[in-house]
Protein backbone atom coordinates (compact mmCIF):
# COMPACT_ATOMS: atom_id res chain seq x y z
CA UNK A 1 0.00 0.00 0.00
CA UNK A 2 1.29 3.16 -1.33
CA UNK A 3 1.80 6.05 1.72
CA UNK A 4 -0.30 8.58 2.39
CA UNK A 5 0.69 12.16 3.60
CA UNK A 6 -1.94 14.87 3.01
CA UNK A 7 -0.08 18.72 3.14
CA UNK A 8 -1.70 22.03 3.07
CA UNK A 9 -0.71 25.00 1.92
CA UNK A 10 1.27 27.33 4.61
CA UNK A 11 -1.16 30.44 3.80
CA UNK A 12 -4.82 28.02 4.26
CA UNK A 13 -2.87 26.54 7.58
CA UNK A 14 -2.96 30.62 8.99
CA UNK A 15 -6.08 31.29 7.76
CA UNK A 16 -8.02 27.81 8.55
CA UNK A 17 -9.21 29.25 11.74
CA UNK A 18 -11.29 32.23 10.04
CA UNK A 19 -12.41 30.26 7.00
CA UNK A 20 -16.03 30.64 5.77
CA UNK A 21 -17.92 31.46 2.98
CA UNK A 22 -19.10 35.00 2.04
CA UNK A 23 -21.77 36.91 -0.12
CA UNK A 24 -21.14 39.65 -2.68
CA UNK A 25 -21.97 42.10 0.75
CA UNK A 26 -19.37 40.45 3.02
CA UNK A 27 -21.90 38.55 5.28
CA UNK A 28 -20.57 34.96 5.90
CA UNK A 29 -23.36 32.66 4.83
CA UNK A 30 -21.51 29.20 5.93
CA UNK A 31 -18.63 28.58 8.30
CA UNK A 32 -15.64 25.50 8.06
CA UNK A 33 -15.91 23.43 10.68
CA UNK A 34 -12.98 20.98 10.02
CA UNK A 35 -10.17 20.87 7.58
CA UNK A 36 -9.12 16.98 6.43
CA UNK A 37 -5.54 17.48 4.53
CA UNK A 38 -6.51 20.57 2.22
CA UNK A 39 -10.34 19.39 2.60
CA UNK A 40 -12.70 22.01 4.30
CA UNK A 41 -15.79 20.39 5.68
CA UNK A 42 -18.26 23.00 5.76
CA UNK A 43 -21.32 23.37 8.91
CA UNK A 44 -23.91 23.24 6.05
CA UNK A 45 -22.37 19.61 5.03
CA UNK A 46 -22.88 18.70 8.65
CA UNK A 47 -26.40 20.45 9.14
CA UNK A 48 -27.25 18.86 5.94
CA UNK A 49 -26.61 14.86 6.71
CA UNK A 50 -28.29 15.85 10.06
CA UNK A 51 -31.45 16.46 8.03
CA UNK A 52 -31.03 13.17 6.06
CA UNK A 53 -30.09 10.87 9.34
CA UNK A 54 -32.98 12.59 10.78
CA UNK A 55 -35.24 11.70 7.61
CA UNK A 56 -34.02 8.12 7.73
CA UNK A 57 -34.49 7.72 11.76
CA UNK A 58 -30.59 6.97 12.34
CA UNK A 59 -29.42 7.59 15.67
CA UNK A 60 -26.00 8.34 17.11
CA UNK A 61 -24.21 7.73 20.11
CA UNK A 62 -23.63 11.14 21.47
CA UNK A 63 -23.56 14.38 19.91
CA UNK A 64 -24.31 14.09 16.00
CA UNK A 65 -21.65 17.63 15.62
CA UNK A 66 -19.35 14.87 17.18
CA UNK A 67 -20.40 12.10 15.38
CA UNK A 68 -21.04 13.29 11.46
CA UNK A 69 -18.43 15.99 10.79
CA UNK A 70 -15.98 12.49 12.07
CA UNK A 71 -17.90 10.41 9.76
CA UNK A 72 -16.73 12.89 6.45
CA UNK A 73 -13.17 13.37 7.75
CA UNK A 74 -12.82 9.44 7.76
CA UNK A 75 -14.77 9.22 4.45
CA UNK A 76 -12.13 12.30 2.74
CA UNK A 77 -9.48 9.65 3.82
CA UNK A 78 -10.90 6.86 2.20
CA UNK A 79 -11.65 8.99 -1.18
CA UNK A 80 -7.95 10.31 -1.19
CA UNK A 81 -7.16 7.00 -0.93
CA UNK A 82 -9.10 5.91 -3.83
CA UNK A 83 -7.58 8.82 -6.16
CA UNK A 84 -3.89 7.29 -5.11
CA UNK A 85 -5.33 3.26 -6.01
CA UNK A 86 -7.09 4.85 -9.24
CA UNK A 87 -10.20 3.29 -7.64
CA UNK A 88 -13.47 4.41 -9.69
CA UNK A 89 -17.04 2.67 -8.66
CA UNK A 90 -18.77 1.14 -11.31
CA UNK A 91 -21.46 3.57 -12.86
CA UNK A 92 -24.23 1.28 -13.59
CA UNK A 93 -24.01 0.41 -9.64
CA UNK A 94 -24.54 4.36 -8.87
CA UNK A 95 -26.95 5.04 -11.09
CA UNK A 96 -29.22 1.96 -9.93
CA UNK A 97 -28.81 3.07 -6.02
CA UNK A 98 -29.80 6.85 -6.84
CA UNK A 99 -32.77 5.42 -8.95
CA UNK A 100 -34.23 3.40 -6.23
CA UNK A 101 -33.16 6.26 -3.40
CA UNK A 102 -35.02 9.18 -5.47
CA UNK A 103 -38.32 6.48 -6.37
CA UNK A 104 -38.21 5.90 -2.61
CA UNK A 105 -38.53 9.49 -1.41
CA UNK A 106 -41.10 9.73 -4.35
CA UNK A 107 -43.20 6.70 -3.22
CA UNK A 108 -42.97 7.96 0.76
CA UNK A 109 -43.80 11.42 0.52
CA UNK A 110 -46.24 11.62 -2.85
CA UNK A 111 -44.83 13.19 -5.47
CA UNK A 112 -41.27 15.27 -6.71
CA UNK A 113 -43.15 18.22 -5.65
CA UNK A 114 -43.00 17.08 -1.91
CA UNK A 115 -39.75 15.74 -2.37
CA UNK A 116 -38.52 19.11 -2.98
CA UNK A 117 -40.46 20.68 -0.24
CA UNK A 118 -38.85 18.52 2.15
CA UNK A 119 -35.39 18.87 0.95
CA UNK A 120 -36.12 22.92 0.09
CA UNK A 121 -34.11 22.06 -3.29
CA UNK A 122 -34.86 21.01 -7.11
CA UNK A 123 -35.57 17.22 -7.77
CA UNK A 124 -32.76 18.16 -10.10
CA UNK A 125 -30.55 19.26 -7.62
CA UNK A 126 -31.21 16.85 -5.09
CA UNK A 127 -30.45 14.06 -7.30
CA UNK A 128 -27.13 15.63 -8.25
CA UNK A 129 -25.81 15.44 -4.55
CA UNK A 130 -27.44 11.70 -4.67
CA UNK A 131 -25.10 10.69 -7.34
CA UNK A 132 -22.38 12.38 -5.70
CA UNK A 133 -22.57 10.69 -2.16
CA UNK A 134 -24.05 7.21 -3.78
CA UNK A 135 -20.20 7.34 -5.66
CA UNK A 136 -18.60 8.12 -2.80
CA UNK A 137 -20.01 5.67 -0.66
CA UNK A 138 -18.99 2.31 -3.71
CA UNK A 139 -15.57 4.32 -3.92
CA UNK A 140 -15.45 3.89 -0.27
CA UNK A 141 -16.56 0.02 0.11
CA UNK A 142 -13.83 -0.51 -2.85
CA UNK A 143 -10.99 0.90 -0.70
CA UNK A 144 -12.72 -1.10 2.32
CA UNK A 145 -12.55 -4.09 0.55
CA UNK A 146 -8.97 -3.76 -0.50
CA UNK A 147 -7.76 -3.21 2.45
CA UNK A 148 -9.68 -6.57 4.08
CA UNK A 149 -9.33 -8.83 1.40
CA UNK A 150 -7.04 -10.70 2.55
CA UNK A 151 -9.02 -11.13 6.01
CA UNK A 152 -9.70 -15.41 5.70
CA UNK A 153 -10.43 -17.22 8.67
CA UNK A 154 -9.30 -20.78 9.28
CA UNK A 155 -11.30 -23.39 11.36
CA UNK A 156 -8.57 -22.77 14.43
CA UNK A 157 -9.06 -18.89 14.00
CA UNK A 158 -12.75 -19.77 15.10
CA UNK A 159 -12.34 -21.64 17.59
CA UNK A 160 -10.27 -19.56 19.24
CA UNK A 161 -12.06 -16.45 18.37
CA UNK A 162 -15.21 -18.48 20.09
CA UNK A 163 -12.98 -19.73 23.20
CA UNK A 164 -12.30 -16.36 23.68
CA UNK A 165 -15.80 -14.43 23.82
CA UNK A 166 -16.95 -13.55 27.14
CA UNK A 167 -20.24 -15.90 28.14
CA UNK A 168 -22.34 -12.20 27.90
CA UNK A 169 -21.07 -11.90 24.32
CA UNK A 170 -22.01 -15.50 22.66
CA UNK A 171 -25.27 -14.16 20.38
CA UNK A 172 -28.74 -15.27 21.29
CA UNK A 173 -29.39 -17.39 18.13
CA UNK A 174 -33.62 -16.95 17.89
CA UNK A 175 -35.43 -19.72 16.37
CA UNK A 176 -35.15 -21.24 12.87
CA UNK A 177 -36.59 -23.55 10.71
CA UNK A 178 -35.34 -25.16 6.91
CA UNK A 179 -38.03 -25.47 4.50
CA UNK A 180 -38.41 -27.54 1.07
CA UNK A 181 -40.53 -26.27 -1.86
CA UNK A 182 -42.52 -27.22 -4.10
CA UNK A 183 -44.77 -24.47 -6.48
CA UNK A 184 -46.90 -24.70 -9.50
CA UNK A 185 -47.65 -21.89 -11.56
CA UNK A 186 -51.10 -22.87 -13.27
CA UNK A 187 -50.82 -22.06 -17.19
CA UNK A 188 -52.86 -18.64 -18.25
CA UNK A 189 -55.66 -19.03 -20.22
CA UNK A 190 -55.00 -17.88 -24.04
CA UNK A 191 -58.26 -15.22 -23.77
CA UNK A 192 -56.50 -13.33 -20.73
CA UNK A 193 -53.61 -13.08 -22.88
CA UNK A 194 -55.38 -11.92 -26.29
CA UNK A 195 -57.31 -9.53 -23.62
CA UNK A 196 -54.03 -7.90 -22.67
CA UNK A 197 -52.07 -7.66 -25.97
CA UNK A 198 -55.56 -5.79 -27.18
CA UNK A 199 -55.22 -3.15 -24.44
CA UNK A 200 -51.63 -3.01 -24.71
CA UNK A 201 -52.10 -2.40 -28.90
CA UNK A 202 -54.88 0.07 -27.46
CA UNK A 203 -52.27 2.46 -25.55
CA UNK A 204 -50.05 1.97 -28.19
CA UNK A 205 -52.65 3.35 -30.41
CA UNK A 206 -53.22 6.87 -28.03
CA UNK A 207 -50.09 7.45 -27.60
CA UNK A 208 -49.34 7.45 -31.18
CA UNK A 209 -52.06 9.55 -32.10
CA UNK A 210 -51.18 12.25 -29.68
CA UNK A 211 -54.54 11.20 -27.61
CA UNK A 212 -52.81 10.25 -24.38
CA UNK A 213 -49.50 10.61 -23.21
CA UNK A 214 -46.99 7.08 -22.08
CA UNK A 215 -47.05 8.79 -18.58
CA UNK A 216 -50.37 9.11 -18.04
CA UNK A 217 -51.61 5.90 -18.75
CA UNK A 218 -48.70 3.64 -16.70
CA UNK A 219 -50.00 5.93 -13.91
CA UNK A 220 -53.32 4.66 -14.70
CA UNK A 221 -53.07 1.42 -15.32
CA UNK A 222 -49.43 0.00 -15.00
CA UNK A 223 -49.07 -3.08 -12.54
CA UNK A 224 -45.42 -2.41 -12.08
CA UNK A 225 -46.42 -0.55 -8.26
CA UNK A 226 -41.82 0.67 -8.59
CA UNK A 227 -42.73 2.65 -11.48
CA UNK A 228 -46.74 3.91 -12.19
CA UNK A 229 -46.15 6.32 -9.52
CA UNK A 230 -43.25 7.61 -11.49
CA UNK A 231 -45.26 7.50 -15.31
CA UNK A 232 -43.55 4.51 -15.51
CA UNK A 233 -40.34 5.46 -15.61
CA UNK A 234 -37.29 3.29 -14.57
CA UNK A 235 -34.22 5.42 -14.20
CA UNK A 236 -31.49 5.10 -15.20
CA UNK A 237 -29.93 1.14 -15.47
CA UNK A 238 -27.46 -1.03 -17.18
CA UNK A 239 -28.46 -3.35 -20.16
CA UNK A 240 -28.00 -6.54 -18.01
CA UNK A 241 -30.69 -4.69 -14.77
CA UNK A 242 -33.19 -6.24 -16.80
CA UNK A 243 -34.34 -9.57 -17.79
CA UNK A 244 -33.44 -10.36 -21.87
CA UNK A 245 -36.63 -10.26 -23.20
CA UNK A 246 -37.27 -6.48 -21.76
CA UNK A 247 -33.11 -5.61 -22.52
CA UNK A 248 -32.99 -6.71 -26.37
CA UNK A 249 -36.07 -4.56 -27.27
CA UNK A 250 -35.67 -1.68 -25.25
CA UNK A 251 -31.75 -0.98 -26.19
CA UNK A 252 -33.37 -1.39 -29.72
CA UNK A 253 -35.32 1.91 -29.41
CA UNK A 254 -33.98 5.13 -30.76
CA UNK A 255 -36.81 7.47 -31.16
CA UNK A 256 -38.56 9.05 -28.22
CA UNK A 257 -41.56 9.64 -29.66
CA UNK A 258 -42.18 5.44 -31.22
CA UNK A 259 -43.46 2.68 -28.67
CA UNK A 260 -42.09 -0.98 -28.58
CA UNK A 261 -43.87 -3.88 -29.83
CA UNK A 262 -45.27 -5.56 -26.92
CA UNK A 263 -42.81 -7.42 -25.13
CA UNK A 264 -43.59 -10.50 -23.26
CA UNK A 265 -41.03 -11.11 -19.86
CA UNK A 266 -41.53 -13.37 -17.23
CA UNK A 267 -43.37 -10.84 -15.15
CA UNK A 268 -45.88 -10.17 -17.79
CA UNK A 269 -46.52 -8.35 -20.83
CA UNK A 270 -44.94 -4.91 -21.68
CA UNK A 271 -44.78 -1.74 -23.99
CA UNK A 272 -41.90 0.57 -23.49
CA UNK A 273 -40.86 3.61 -24.46
CA UNK A 274 -37.26 5.08 -24.71
CA UNK A 275 -36.24 8.54 -22.51
CA UNK A 276 -33.07 8.94 -22.82
CA UNK A 277 -29.66 7.05 -23.54
CA UNK A 278 -26.24 7.96 -21.28
CA UNK A 279 -23.44 6.08 -22.92
CA UNK A 280 -24.40 2.19 -21.53
CA UNK A 281 -26.98 3.71 -19.23
CA UNK A 282 -30.99 4.52 -20.22
CA UNK A 283 -34.01 5.46 -18.95
CA UNK A 284 -37.25 3.52 -19.98
CA UNK A 285 -41.30 3.82 -19.26
CA UNK A 286 -42.91 0.88 -19.28
CA UNK A 287 -46.71 0.09 -19.09
CA UNK A 288 -46.67 -3.54 -17.44
CA UNK A 289 -49.63 -5.43 -17.70
CA UNK A 290 -49.76 -9.21 -15.54
CA UNK A 291 -51.95 -12.00 -16.83
CA UNK A 292 -54.39 -13.55 -14.08
CA UNK A 293 -54.66 -17.02 -12.94
CA UNK A 294 -58.28 -18.28 -13.25
CA UNK A 295 -59.78 -19.38 -9.85
CA UNK A 296 -60.31 -22.98 -11.34
CA UNK A 297 -56.86 -23.41 -12.47
CA UNK A 298 -55.81 -22.17 -9.03
CA UNK A 299 -58.10 -24.97 -7.31
CA UNK A 300 -57.01 -27.89 -9.96
CA UNK A 301 -53.31 -26.86 -9.23
CA UNK A 302 -53.83 -26.88 -5.30
CA UNK A 303 -55.65 -30.45 -6.39
CA UNK A 304 -53.11 -31.94 -8.11
CA UNK A 305 -50.33 -30.54 -5.10
CA UNK A 306 -52.76 -32.21 -2.97
CA UNK A 307 -52.31 -35.45 -4.26
CA UNK A 308 -48.61 -35.45 -4.54
CA UNK A 309 -48.35 -34.38 -1.26
CA UNK A 310 -50.42 -38.10 -0.49
CA UNK A 311 -48.11 -39.55 -2.93
CA UNK A 312 -45.21 -38.53 -0.47
CA UNK A 313 -46.81 -39.67 2.34
CA UNK A 314 -47.64 -43.41 0.93
CA UNK A 315 -44.00 -43.04 -0.29
CA UNK A 316 -44.50 -43.59 -3.83
CA UNK A 317 -41.19 -40.95 -4.33
CA UNK A 318 -39.48 -38.77 -1.94
CA UNK A 319 -40.27 -35.01 -1.27
CA UNK A 320 -37.07 -34.09 -3.33
CA UNK A 321 -37.82 -36.24 -6.33
CA UNK A 322 -40.90 -34.69 -6.82
CA UNK A 323 -39.51 -31.51 -6.27
CA UNK A 324 -36.66 -31.96 -9.28
CA UNK A 325 -39.75 -33.29 -11.99
CA UNK A 326 -42.66 -31.20 -11.05
CA UNK A 327 -42.06 -28.02 -9.12
CA UNK A 328 -41.56 -24.93 -11.03
CA UNK A 329 -39.65 -22.66 -9.08
CA UNK A 330 -36.55 -22.87 -10.88
CA UNK A 331 -34.61 -21.20 -7.40
CA UNK A 332 -35.03 -24.66 -5.91
CA UNK A 333 -36.32 -27.37 -7.73
CA UNK A 334 -32.51 -28.24 -8.55
CA UNK A 335 -31.26 -28.43 -4.81
CA UNK A 336 -33.98 -30.79 -3.75
CA UNK A 337 -36.56 -28.22 -3.11
CA UNK A 338 -34.39 -26.39 -0.17
CA UNK A 339 -35.16 -22.82 -0.30
CA UNK A 340 -32.00 -20.54 0.89
CA UNK A 341 -31.97 -17.15 2.52
CA UNK A 342 -30.36 -14.74 0.32
CA UNK A 343 -29.51 -12.75 2.88
CA UNK A 344 -27.13 -15.65 5.13
CA UNK A 345 -26.40 -17.66 2.32
CA UNK A 346 -27.56 -20.28 4.10
CA UNK A 347 -30.73 -22.86 4.53
CA UNK A 348 -31.92 -21.68 7.73
CA UNK A 349 -34.56 -19.02 8.35
CA UNK A 350 -35.90 -16.96 11.06
CA UNK A 351 -39.58 -17.05 11.04
CA UNK A 352 -39.95 -13.51 9.86
CA UNK A 353 -37.63 -13.99 6.84
CA UNK A 354 -39.95 -16.31 5.17
CA UNK A 355 -42.53 -15.45 3.05
CA UNK A 356 -45.53 -14.71 4.69
CA UNK A 357 -47.68 -17.63 3.23
CA UNK A 358 -45.10 -20.09 4.14
CA UNK A 359 -44.35 -19.35 7.81
CA UNK A 360 -48.23 -19.65 8.56
CA UNK A 361 -47.86 -23.40 7.82
CA UNK A 362 -44.35 -24.19 8.97
CA UNK A 363 -45.53 -22.70 12.49
CA UNK A 364 -47.21 -25.58 13.82
CA UNK A 365 -45.62 -28.06 11.58
CA UNK A 366 -43.29 -30.72 12.67
CA UNK A 367 -39.80 -31.83 11.21
CA UNK A 368 -40.97 -34.53 8.59
CA UNK A 369 -44.44 -32.73 8.03
CA UNK A 370 -45.80 -32.09 4.41
CA UNK A 371 -47.91 -29.12 4.25
CA UNK A 372 -51.33 -29.09 1.92
CA UNK A 373 -51.46 -27.23 -1.05
CA UNK A 374 -52.14 -23.59 -0.62
CA UNK A 375 -51.85 -19.80 -2.95
CA UNK A 376 -49.53 -17.88 -2.31
CA UNK A 377 -47.85 -14.53 -3.96
CA UNK A 378 -44.77 -15.25 -5.82
CA UNK A 379 -42.85 -11.75 -4.27
CA UNK A 380 -40.07 -12.52 -7.02
CA UNK A 381 -42.61 -12.63 -10.28
CA UNK A 382 -45.35 -11.31 -8.40
CA UNK A 383 -48.16 -13.69 -9.54
CA UNK A 384 -49.83 -16.13 -7.57
CA UNK A 385 -48.75 -19.89 -7.55
CA UNK A 386 -49.56 -22.86 -5.62
CA UNK A 387 -46.92 -24.29 -3.36
CA UNK A 388 -46.68 -27.23 -0.67
CA UNK A 389 -43.71 -27.19 1.76
CA UNK A 390 -41.66 -29.59 3.85
CA UNK A 391 -40.29 -28.47 7.25
CA UNK A 392 -36.84 -29.98 7.10
CA UNK A 393 -35.91 -28.56 10.12
CA UNK A 394 -37.10 -26.63 13.55
CA UNK A 395 -33.49 -24.96 15.50
CA UNK A 396 -34.75 -23.84 18.34
CA UNK A 397 -33.39 -20.32 19.99
CA UNK A 398 -29.79 -21.11 21.57
CA UNK A 399 -26.97 -19.97 22.06
CA UNK A 400 -24.74 -19.87 19.26
CA UNK A 401 -22.28 -22.84 19.29
CA UNK A 402 -19.60 -24.11 16.91
CA UNK A 403 -21.47 -27.53 16.39
CA UNK A 404 -24.76 -25.86 14.92
CA UNK A 405 -23.73 -22.14 14.22
CA UNK A 406 -20.05 -22.47 12.85
CA UNK A 407 -20.74 -19.87 9.79
CA UNK A 408 -22.48 -17.43 11.98
CA UNK A 409 -19.03 -17.55 14.21
CA UNK A 410 -17.07 -17.46 11.51
CA UNK A 411 -19.08 -14.23 10.26
CA UNK A 412 -18.32 -12.39 13.67
CA UNK A 413 -15.09 -13.76 13.81
CA UNK A 414 -14.00 -12.47 9.98
CA UNK A 415 -16.07 -8.83 10.95
CA UNK A 416 -14.74 -8.39 13.59
CA UNK A 417 -10.60 -8.74 12.27
CA UNK A 418 -12.15 -6.51 9.11
CA UNK A 419 -13.04 -3.80 11.67
CA UNK A 420 -9.38 -3.86 13.46
CA UNK A 421 -7.79 -3.54 10.42
CA UNK A 422 -9.80 -0.36 9.41
CA UNK A 423 -9.66 0.96 12.41
CA UNK A 424 -6.05 0.54 12.89
CA UNK A 425 -5.72 2.19 9.19
CA UNK A 426 -7.58 5.15 9.79
CA UNK A 427 -5.83 5.87 13.06
CA UNK A 428 -2.37 5.75 10.88
CA UNK A 429 -3.67 8.24 8.47
CA UNK A 430 -5.36 10.44 10.93
CA UNK A 431 -1.47 10.82 12.33
CA UNK A 432 -0.28 11.18 8.59
CA UNK A 433 -2.61 13.71 7.70
CA UNK A 434 -3.05 17.69 8.48
CA UNK A 435 -6.16 18.00 10.74
CA UNK A 436 -7.54 21.17 12.22
CA UNK A 437 -10.68 21.51 13.90
CA UNK A 438 -12.24 24.79 15.27
CA UNK A 439 -12.86 25.65 18.06
CA UNK A 440 -16.56 24.93 19.27
CA UNK A 441 -16.51 21.65 17.56
CA UNK A 442 -13.21 19.86 19.35
CA UNK A 443 -15.02 19.02 22.46
CA UNK A 444 -15.78 15.96 21.59
CA UNK A 445 -15.34 12.55 22.62
CA UNK A 446 -14.29 10.74 19.22
CA UNK A 447 -14.49 7.48 17.85
CA UNK A 448 -10.88 7.20 16.71
CA UNK A 449 -7.91 8.35 18.20
CA UNK A 450 -5.70 11.06 16.94
CA UNK A 451 -7.83 14.24 15.81
CA UNK A 452 -6.88 16.74 18.37
CA UNK A 453 -3.30 17.15 17.93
Amino acid sequence: MKKLKFYIPMLAMAAAATWAIADPTGNVIDEVAWVVGDEPIYKSEIEEMYQQAQYDGQTFEGSPYCAIPEQIAVEKLYLHQAKVDTIEPPESAVQSAVDQRMNFFVNNLGSKERVEQQFRKPYAQIREQLVELMRNQYTIQQVQSSLTKEVKATPADVRRYYAGLPSDSVPLVPLQVEVQIITLAPAVPQQEIDDIKARLRDYTERINSGESEFSTLAYLYSEDPGSAKQGGELGFHGKADFVPEFSNVAWNLSDPKKVSKIVESEYGYHIIQLIEKRGEQANFRHILLRPKVSQADLDSAVVRLDSLRSEIGRGSFSFEEAARYISQDKDTKNNKGIMMNSSSGSSRFEMQDLPAAIARRVETMQPGDVSQAFVMMDEKKNKEVVAIVRLTARIPAHKANLADDYNLVKQMYEEQAKEQILKDWIERKIKETYVRIEPGWENCNFHYQGWIK
